[in-house]
Parts: C-alpha cells; sequence; structure tokens
C-alpha cells in the first residue's frame, strides 16, 4: 500500500493566529511537525497541505514538500482531500501541524489497524487522568467500545459518572487520523451533520454516517499548540 502523510497547515487559527509559524527552539512549530513526521520513516510521502504562503515556502525553503490549498475549508480532514483527490494512494494520515512532538510508535500502531479490511478511519487517544482536564471542554473526550471502536465524541465528560462505585477510564480524542482515500473523499462529499456542528468535532461526522473509528491508545504525545500558553510548556519540553 502507498502510505502518505498529510499535514493541514492554516495560517489564520482562530485562538492562536500564525502558531505554526512561532519558533520553538531553532525551528518553527510546523518544522518540527514536519521534519519529526519525516524521521519516523513510515510514509512514502510527507507533504505539508496549506493556505499559506508563509508556510509554503517554510517548508519548501527546506526542501520539504508542500501544496497550496483554497482557504474556505472548514476543517483539516477538508484540506487534506482536496490535495489527495489526484493523488495514488491508499492510506493518508492527517498529522495536525500543531503537534511538534510527533512519534514513531503511535503512528505505527495507527497503521497496523489497516491490516483489517473493514477498517475505514483510525485515530489516537490518551488516556486523561486530571479531573480539570477532564472537565476542561477544550480536551476532547471519546467513549469506545468492547473492540476500541468510537462511540461517541464529545468536549462534555463522558461517561457521566453518575455511578461514583465505578473506575473508568477517560480517553482523549489526538487529532491524528488515518484514512483510506475513499473514507476521506466520501468524507468531505458528506454535509456537516448536526451532532458535528453542536460540538464542533469533525469526526462525529463520521458517526452520524455509519462509519465507526477504530481507537488506538497511546502514551503522552507532547503538547498540542493550541494558545501561547502551550507554547511555553512546548518549549519546556523540548
Amino acid at each position: 500500500m502507498k502510505i502518505v502523510a498529510m499535514i493541514p497547515a492554516r495560517y489564520a487559527a482562530t485562538r492562536f493566529p500564525a502558531k505554526l509559524m512561532q519558533m520553538l527552539g531553532s525551528k518553527t512549530v510546523i518544522r518540527h511537525t514536519y521534519d519529526n513526521t519525516m524521521a519516523t520513516g513510515l510514509f512514502d510521502e510527507v507533504v505539508v497541505v496549506t493556505d499559506s504562503e508563509i508556510i509554503f515556502n517554510e517548508i519548501v525553503g527546506y526542501r520539504g514538500k508542500a501544496i497550496m490549498s483554497k482557504k474556505n475549508h472548514e476543517s483539516g480532514s477538508d484540506r487534506i482531500a482536496e490535495a489527495a483527490a489526484d493523488l495514488e494512494v491508499d492510506i493518508i494520515v492527517n498529522v495536525q501541524g500543531d503537534e511538534p512532538f510527533v512519534q514513531k510508535d503511535p503512528l505505527e500502531k495507527l497503521l497496523t489497524t489497516f491490516s483489517d479490511p473493514t477498517v475505514q478511519v483510525a485515530s489516537l487517544m490518551q488516556e486523561l487522568k486530571d479531573e480539570a482536564l477532564i472537565n476542561d471542554p477544550n480536551y476532547v473526550k471519546v467513549a469506545v467500545d468492547r473492540n476500541m471502536n468510537s462511540l461517541f465524541f464529545s468536549r462534555s465528560v463522558i461517561p457521566y459518572p453518575r455511578n461514583k462505585d465505578i473506575q473508568i477510564p477517560y480517553y482523549e480524542h489526538i487529532g491524528v487520523y488515518a484514512f483510506r482515500k475513499k473514507a476521506l473523499l466520501d468524507f468531505t462529499a458528506w454535509p456537516m451533520t448536526p451532532l458535528e456542528a453542536a460540538e464542533k468535532i469533525e469526526c462525529l461526522r463520521y458517526l452520524e454516517y455509519g462509519i465507526p473509528l477504530k481507537m488506538v491508545l497511546t502514551q503522552y504525545m507532547g503538547v498540542e499548540i493550541d494558545t501561547p500558553e502551550d507554547l511555553i510548556k512546548a518549549a519546556k519540553l523540548l
């Protein structure tokens, strides 16, 4: 199978504009993401898909590969689907541009799920133990069945601990996806669904069209850069 990693990279982020071009140590955030994705050695190709000439030039200036996309995409999945439509590729991995601490092990586990021909989409999750983070709507939670298929994603606490005597794990959804090409292109052809619109969680569209995500449990992946405070945390971790 041909496997390509695509990194959607929007310049005008709502909470932290130009976050991907912020310096983290000696490199920009997007360069860390690109270089660490390349370093896994898992992909036939790694491509940044961006609406910004600034980000485009940052990548190609260091001999990386980048594609310019339209500016008016609703989600990162829509952005990479535009670029993937004309590619001969079997599996596409969506690595978020604001995940500078990309590691090989979780991505490799993600790709192994596609040995099962019924898997159309897969994604990563990690256990949440801090009660403040469990209750934080900025942390998307996911509930899974016994076969690690997603049941629901929410910014609310799921499951709600009505029974305090049961110790049940809480999982944070990490926004790293892998798709079969058809599943990704189908996603972009479907209208936005009500639950997706309410929660502002794009992968709910798959559930509302009857496609579960195969979830892969991984360890802590580092810091996702959503705010200036996250950049400070990332610098300490670096």
